[in-house]
Formats: C-alpha cells, sequence, structure tokens
C-alpha cells in the first residue's frame, strides 16, 4: 500500500474570541490541522475555555 502525502494538512492556531474581547488575563488557544484543499476558508469551531469554565467559539487565527 503506498504512503499518502501530508502536503495538504497544516497546522492552524485557534483562539478563543469571547475570552479576546473580556479584557481577562491569559489566553485561550487550541493547536489543531486542517486540510487546505478541502477548507480554504478559515475554521470556527466550539472548544472548551478553561479560564472561562465553557465551551466558547475558538477561530483560527493568522
Amino acid at each position: 500500500m503506498a504512503k499518502k502525502s501530508k502536503a495538504n494538512r497544516i497546522q492552524v492556531i485557534l483562539e478563543c474570541t469571547e475570552h479576546k474581547n473580556s479584557g481577562l488575563p491569559g489566553t485561550s488557544r487550541y493547536i489543531t490541522t486542517k486540510n487546505r484543499k478541502n477548507t480554504s476558508a478559515r475554521i470556527e469551531l466550539k472548544k472548551y475555555n478553561p479560564i472561562l469554565r465553557r465551551y466558547t467559539v475558538h477561530k483560527e487565527i493568522k
């Protein structure tokens, strides 16, 4: 079986939007991968924010 290339998968950083706007110290960030070929737009996921202690929307930065 041939080995598949991982050239289309890139690492992205997700940052909490609610925490950023709240003015509290610190940041909630996650690192994940996405397929550049299938998902060219920036991604938004609901992830857990340990500082706010709830699930919030995290958007891709950079």
